[in-house]
């Protein structure tokens, strides 16, 4: 079971941010940006191209609102959907707020949030969905 599957099941905590039967969307907690949230399907499957045909259709229907939700908190010049894998075996998209390329540059340092500001990050996006 990988992390991602212990967070769907309530087993490790999470900044939760919108969830529904097929998706949950929580804060990176090694976030590259403020705003830095992950997209996960609810089913355990390493690769996104592996993922099922309707989970992926609704996957960006699905993070959309969220990606609209980043931007009003953290204004900046587009919300870019990556997809990297490679640090967890579960699909998963990461929406995160960039002004420039570098943004999203995943070998960068990480910013060191607190719990506190970490739901201060996750409340600013809620209050916009």
């Amino acid at each position: 079971m990988t992390i991602f599957s212990k967070i769907i099941a309530g087993e490790i905590p999470a900044y939760k941010i919108a969830e529904n039967d097929k998706f949950l969307a929580f804060l990176d907690i090694f976030p590259l940006q403020y705003g830095h949230t992950l997209v996960v399907p609810k089913i355990e499957v390493d690769r996104i191209f592996d993922v099922p045909d309707e989970y992926l259709a609704e996957l960006l229907v699905f993070a959309k609102p969220i990606a609209k939700a980043i931007e009003k908190a953290y204004p900046c010049n587009r919300v870019n959907m990556v997809t990297v894998g490679l640090e967890v075996p579960h699909a998963h998209v990461h929406l995160i707020p960039i002004n420039h390329t570098s943004d999203m540059d995943f070998a960068a340092p990480k910013l060191t949030l607190s719990a506190d500001e970490l739901k201060q990050v996750q409340q600013k996006i809620v209050d916009r969905l």
